[in-house]
């Protein structure tokens, strides 16, 4: 019996981010919180990300062929970024973000069941290039909206600090923003996003270019999809190269990535969103 094909499991992911959120906020009522209960809260992610991802592979790449939409994307996106998130926070003292990558998990898991997407291609599923490219493809972007997620965050951090430093020094901010690492371990974080975000990009915008009649099984045409994934492409490269000469950081890197990312969106989630929910065609 496949589960995985029943709208009941098609819930589970949310159900399952629902009671990590309920654990979470339980434990956050002990200040006292053990080294059990952390390790406690990285197993249930890791689990839950286990779910979530068996039940996106097997909706994605199911047996009538590949299904896809703006949905999938979204929720796949949502994926990688709690399971970089989850990576990361062995190493970085980030717990304090883990509400928000939660909860945008959970809500992306949830838009599948309302829009189911389309039937793209019955063939692309048996070919190992396209599955290559589009999982490829899929990390490069969940990578890169967490990295504009993180960017948005260092931006009201920075100026809820300033703010603070002009009105009252020895003041306190917001709860939420005291709980956020420094600003310095933040934009370290922000940079290994993107290094291993664009990297990725690099493979899938040069792979697509290279090999479209391979991967596609049509040649290279550059309708908007392709035209933005450049431009996000380029935009990403000039944000690393003036990272690399001149050390460019603090609000003029946010900006470069949220223009970047915006890029990047319109080519990949766009052009789904307008096709499906907009223009109601496949």
């Amino acid at each position: 019996m496949d589960i995985l094909g029943h709208s009941s499991y098609g819930l589970l992911p949310a159900v399952l981010y629902f009671f990590l959120l309920l654990f979470l906020s339980l434990s956050s009522r002990n200040k006292a919180v053990s080294p059990l209960s952390g390790i406690l809260v990285q197993a249930f992610i890791f689990v839950v990300l286990l779910i979530h991802g068996l039940q996106l592979h097997d909706s994605v790449f199911t047996p009538q062929g590949f299904v896809f939409g703006f949905a999938q994307d979204l929720s796949l996106i949502a994926w990688v970024g709690l399971a970089f998130y989850w990576f990361q926070s062995w190493f970085l003292p980030i717990s304090s973000l883990r509400w928000l990558v939660i909860l945008f998990a959970l809500a992306c898991s949830l838009l599948p069941n309302l829009f189911p997407g389309t039937l793209i291609s019955p063939k692309a599923v048996s070919d190992p290039w396209f599955k290559g490219h589009f999982i490829v493809a899929t990390i490069a972007v969940g990578l890169l909206s967490l990295a504009a997620i993180h960017a948005m965050l260092m931006s009201v951090q920075d100026r809820a600090l300033h703010r603070q430093l002009a009105i009252a020094p020895n003041g306190r901010i917001a709860h939420w923003l005291e709980d956020l690492p420094p600003l310095m371990t933040m934009e370290s974080l922000l940079f290994n996003l993107l290094y291993v975000g664009f990297a990725l990009l690099s493979l899938t915008v040069f792979s697509g270019l290279l090999f479209s009649q391979t991967l596609f099984g049509k040649p290279l045409v550059f309708d908007h999809k392709t035209i933005f994934a450049l431009i996000s492409w380029f935009l990403f490269a000039g944000l690393l190269l003036a990272r690399w000469r001149v050390g460019l950081r603090g609000r003029a890197a946010v900006r470069w990535v949220l223009s970047a990312y915006t890029a990047l969106l319109l080519a990949y989630v766009g052009s789904r969103f307008v096709l499906e929910v907009i223009l109601q065609r496949v």
